[in-house]
């Protein structure tokens, strides 16, 4: 976010409490009398809909104002009902590639698996169009990515890294996702062998990923998706990374939260093999706290911790809902933001690996930064460490 798109919280306090209103968790006719109460004060409906595109929710924002169409100007109803058309017409395009690519694929024989975008859409919402359309994002098995490059590439797809055969070695063990430029636009496609980059030390079991995988319908045809316990693990373990910095990342755990038949008992036993409790609790209670959305009596049985660990989740959600409020963004390289993803972990061995594999785990950037033969490869950890001592100097 540009500094010059930003405004201060108490600027945009009633936009906010709009839009939290908005996308909240509460029954359609309360959601509309509280909408209703909250219009009578003056809305600047232009800044409301530039904060629900930031936040990645203008469809939700469109569907809840539906509602109370006659209490919102002809003009501004007019322009995000357009809105919601190209999104939808966008999501219809993303659909089309996304059975095509998934098609060809199987085709081959390489099994995949759409787990945000599109897919989540139709898990979370039921609807294409009630989640701004972006990319497509399929989850792939490490050792299939050669052929799976080769395979988009004859359907129009260009990657964004070309790497030598020991840098995609390395970066397979390293790195989560190769990135691809379609006809259409710039990082059109994203296929992903880990959930998030290795330095997190957030390791997922990608096989059980795809054993317990669900069946999700994207425009009639039907793909394999995470089952729904996994996504919210999934879900949660995203936002973290981006310090739950959009409003859309929380109506998705919302939403998921809500599934009546989710086993809470096995998300609890999971989530502390992954060292992810208090990250999931943090999406709980800010999803708890931002939208109304309900903690089920056995998520609070299972993920209960004890009182001093209580406290710290509670400071962890005051401050991360602060900058919330405050469109406050962390820079990724910053101090700040390595103490805080430190913070997030609730076991001291997760924090140490944490910091063992952000120090000492190279990627493209120091390849591209230094040219080393293959025989002294090892040598780009050197390098890892020197690139990032630079940048927290600089921060």
């Amino acid at each position: 976010m540009s500094a010059n798109s930003l405004a201060s919280s108490a600027t945009l306090e009633a936009e906010l409490s709009f839009l939290l209103a908005a996308c909240s968790e509460i029954p359609r006719q309360e959601k509309t009398d509280r909408l209703r109460q909250l219009s009578r004060e003056p809305v600047r409906w232009k800044l409301l809909f530039d904060l629900a595109d930031r936040h990645g929710t203008r469809p939700l924002l469109y569907q809840a104002l539906v509602d109370i169409e006659d209490a919102v100007p002809a003009a501004e109803m007019s322009a995000l009902e357009q809105s919601y058309q190209t999104n939808l017409h966008k999501a219809l395009f993303l659909s089309r590639d996304l059975i095509r690519i998934v098609d060809r694929l199987a085709a081959l024989g390489i099994e995949v698996m759409p787990y945000k975008g599109l897919a989540l859409a139709e898990v979370a919402y039921g609807d294409i169009a009630l989640r701004q359309s972006g990319d497509i994002d399929l989850l792939i098995h490490p050792q299939d990515l050669p052929r799976i490059c080769d395979a988009v590439r004859e359907l129009g797809y260009t990657p964004h890294l070309n790497l030598s055969p020991a840098e995609e070695h390395a970066y397979l063990k390293s790195g989560y996702e190769c990135a691809f430029d379609g006809a259409a636009g710039p990082n059109l496609l994203e296929v992903q062998w880990a959930i998030q980059p290795r330095f997190y030390a957030i390791d997922f079991d990608m096989d059980g990923l795809f054993r317990r995988a669900g069946t999700v319908t994207v425009a009639g045809y039907a793909m394999k998706t995470p089952s729904p316990e996994d996504l919210l693990l999934i879900l949660s373990a995203h936002a973290a990374k981006h310090v739950w910095g959009r409003l859309v990342w929380l109506c998705d755990i919302a939403r998921i939260m809500s599934f009546p038949t989710l086993d809470w008992s096995w998300i609890e036993s999971q989530a502390r093999t992954l060292g992810v409790v208090r990250i999931v609790r943090v999406s709980m209670l800010l999803a708890n706290r931002l939208l109304d959305a309900a903690i089920p009596p056995a998520a609070q049985a299972s993920l209960g911790e004890k009182t001093a660990t209580i406290r710290i989740v509670d400071a962890l959600v005051d401050e991360i809902q602060s900058r919330i409020a405050s469109e406050a963004s962390f820079n990724v390289e910053s101090l700040a933001y390595f103490r805080l993803m430190m913070r997030l972990r609730e076991r001291s061995a997760d924090r140490l690996r944490f910091l063992q594999r952000l120090v000492f785990t190279p990627g493209p950037g120091e390849w591209q930064a230094v040219r080393l033969p293959a025989a002294l490869f090892p040598l780009y950890r050197l390098v890892r460490l020197s690139r990032l001592a630079a940048r927290l100097v600089r921060t």
